[in-house]
Order: C-alpha cells, then sequence, then structure tokens
C-alpha cells in the first residue's frame, strides 16, 4: 500500500526525495512568513505534525531553522525561523530626494540599513552606482558580502512599463524614464534585482507588516511629492496589463487646473502633492517649511494650516470615492509624509467618500492610517526581494 505522506517505498530513491521536497515546503512556509510556529508550518505545507517536527529537527541540526530563546525544536508550539545561512534579501528604496538600502535575513528581520540624500534629477546609472556603495556599507557592518544576497528588490517613485521593463513617464525621477532599471541594476551589483514602483511596495509592506494586516482586497494611497496608489486584489499585488494600475495621482479633477508633469490638467497631484501643500502656506507662514511642520502648527491650531490639511483631505476623497467605486476594497491605508496628519486629513476625507461614492462601495471600508511610516517603500523593496527568493 502506498503512504501518501512517506511515499512508495518500493521506488529507489523515493523515501530521499520525498524527504527533501518537504524540507523544501518547509522552508518556502518560513521564507513566505518569516517566522511559524510548527502547527502553523503544518497547516501551510499539509504535512503532518509529526513529520513537521522531524523536518524542523534536521533543518536545526543543519543550522537552517533556528527556535529562539532557547526553546526545544520538538515544541510544537515554539517559534521556527530561517537562520543567517539561508542567504539575505536587499531592498533598495529611490525617492525624490533620497535613497535607502536596508538588508534582510531570511526570517524577515532587517539587519542593518543605510540612507543618503540625493540630488534632485539624477541620473539612473548616478544612483546605481550610488546604491552599490550603500549595500557594501551595510554588508560590511554585517561581516558579509554580496555572494550572501539571494536578491533585490528595488522601488522607483515611476510607472514601469511591464513589456519592456524600462520606467515610464510621468516620473519625479527624470533622470530615470526609458531605462530599463532592473537590467542596469542587475549589472551593476552582479544581482537579480527585481523593481517595482514605490506604490506597489508600500501596498506590499502594509499588507504583510503593516495597517493591511489580514486583507485580501487592500487600496493604499501614497501622499507624498508623487501621489500614487499600490493595489491587493483577492489577496495578490495588483500591476495591471501594462505595469500602470494605481496612478491615481494623475486622475483629473479639475479639467480647467494647475498642467501636471503627465501634461494634463488639473490631475489630484497638483492639488495634494507635498510640495503643492507646502507652497499654498509658505508665502503666509515663512519659506523652508516641511510637513511635519504644517502638521506640528495644525494641531496648535493654525487655522491656515487645518484649512488646507483639509482641503487636501477632500480632495484626495473625490478621487478615492471613485476607485472605491471601481475596486470596491474592504480597506483604505493613507501613507507618504501626509499620512502624518491623520484625522486633519483623514476626517475631511471620509466625508467626501461617504458622499460621493456608492453607499455599497463604502459601507464596510475602513479607512487608516499607515503604520509603516516613511519606511514602508524600503520594507516594500525587502518583501519584494524576500518573494524573489522564495525556492521556485
Amino acid at each position: 500500500m502506498r503512504d501518501k505522506e512517506n511515499g512508495d517505498p518500493g521506488r529507489p530513491g523515493s523515501q530521499s526525495s520525498l524527504k527533501s521536497a518537504n524540507q523544501h515546503r518547509v522552508v518556502r512556509a518560513l521564507q513566505m512568513s518569516g517566522e511559524l510556529t510548527q502547527a502553523e508550518i503544518a497547516r501551510r505545507t499539509g504535512l503532518a505534525p509529526a513529520t513537521v517536527s522531524n523536518m524542523v529537527k534536521e533543518l536545526t541540526a543543519a543550522g537552517m531553522v533556528t527556535v529562539p530563546d532557547g526553546d526545544h525544536p520538538g515544541q510544537r508550539g515554539r517559534a521556527v525561523r530561517l537562520t543567517r545561512k539561508m542567504g539575505l534579501a536587499v531592498g533598495i528604496d529611490f525617492g525624490h530626494r533620497h535613497l535607502t538600502v536596508a538588508v534582510a535575513d531570511m526570517a524577515h528581520d532587517v539587519l542593518a540599513e543605510e540612507r543618503v540624500e540625493l540630488a534632485a534629477g539624477h541620473r539612473a546609472e548616478e544612483g546605481v552606482v550610488q546604491a552599490g556603495t550603500l549595500l557594501d556599507a551595510a554588508l560590511d557592518r554585517l561581516g558579509c558580502d554580496r555572494t550572501s544576497v539571494l536578491a533585490v528588490g528595488m522601488g522607483l517613485p515611476a510607472p514601469l512599463e511591464t513589456d519592456t521593463g524600462e520606467v515610464g513617464g510621468p516620473s519625479i525621477l527624470p533622470g530615470w524614464v526609458g531605462v530599463d532599471a532592473a537590467a542596469i541594476a542587475s549589472d551593476h551589483l552582479g544581482i537579480a534585482v527585481h523593481v517595482d514602483n514605490d506604490a506597489n511596495l508600500g501596498v506590499l509592506a502594509e499588507h504583510m507588516w503593516g495597517a493591511g494586516r489580514g486583507t485580501t482586497d487592500l487600496a493604499y494611497i501614497k501622499l507624498s511629492d508623487g501621489v500614487g496608489a499600490g493595489l491587493v486584489l483577492d489577496g495578490r499585488l495588483y500591476r495591471g496589463r501594462g505595469g500602470t494600475a494605481g496612478e491615481i495621482g494623475h486622475v483629473t479633477l479639475d479639467e480647467f487646473g494647475q498642467v501636471c508633469r503627465c501634461g494634463n490638467r488639473g490631475c489630484l497631484e497638483t492639488l495634494v502633492a507635498s510640495h503643492v501643500v507646502i507652497a499654498l502656506l509658505e508665502p503666509s507662514r515663512g519659506t523652508g517649511l516641511s510637513i511635519a511642520d504644517v502638521v506640528a502648527m495644525a494641531e496648535n491650531g493654525d487655522a491656515a494650516c487645518v484649512r488646507v490639511l483639509a482641503d487636501t483631505g477632500r480632495h484626495v476623497g473625490v478621487a478615492a470615492a471613485s476607485l472605491c467605486n471601481l475596486l470596491n476594497p474592504e480597506r483604505l491605508v493613507i501613507g507618504g509624509e501626509l499620512a502624518l496628519a491623520g484625522d486633519l486629513l483623514l476626517g475631511p476625507l471620509r466625508e467626501v467618500l461617504a458622499r460621493y461614492a456608492v453607499p455599497s462601495a463604502v459601507r464596510s471600508l475602513e479607512v487608516r492610517v499607515a503604520e509603516l511610516g516613511s519606511r514602508a517603500q524600503v520594507l516594500g523593496a525587502v518583501a519584494l526581494g524576500l518573494r524573489s527568493a522564495l525556492p521556485s
């Protein structure tokens, strides 16, 4: 009789092949989740608890997994994690004026992080060289080199053409438009690099670790110098046929409004981008303001700052209402610099959603502030790297 889990002992090599396959399933489950109990591993993989217990013991003896805090590998309620021996994943986040590189292990722990300011309008090649320098600095702190890295995820604040891999327009990084970002980064670093836009990485990070945990249909709107949305639909990141799904920043709100960098007039981004919010207040509140300054003044009762943040929330609400009518997400997460405003922005946003969205589209909708703050994009890039490193 054939044993469905332990294989057919009559076939040469079947036991060792099945054992290897079972180990592969355990490692993949841990790599997806970072940390699981043995009971959770059994549920995720479909393996019997006794089989999982044996696999964990063998993987622990091989130095591939660990049971932290001195927990015994045989205790099924204890957490199991992959060790650094299993390799590292890297996240690279390019913003309008910054570059951040983070290195994580397969247990999803960020071990080192480096950040520098970038010149506005820098060229792609210059950015990639700088990323390599930061990566080597981070790895040096960990006592290892690029041979330990399995995969790299990289985020850009721009749409990506799925057919060509090129960075599309409009972009707040004009020096990257028309460039195959994954190709030049992979060539320079000598490691496979996987690229996505910053909003997609933001939703990926919030879905895995932040305000989007536990959802299957999630919309994430990033409000910074650029404005974009990341979408998780039916549990999967949705990019669209050409890779440009989620460009909510270029929804037209005023056809006679300001000319946008995309060439159209009155896009959402021309009304709510960080630099636009600041420009509205600098004539009366002084130059050199940051969004944090604006929020602090609003919280202290500054009427102009309160009004500008409320208007910003209303503008976002109009565009978000259309998004909800079309996609009906269960949760809407607001991230980026302007998420610092909290209910000063979300209150007016919710009011407009209730006014303009189809009632059934927002009846059970939760609107939350992102939990990961300024680290959402680099953590999303790490998550992309971790997913790219998954064994096939």
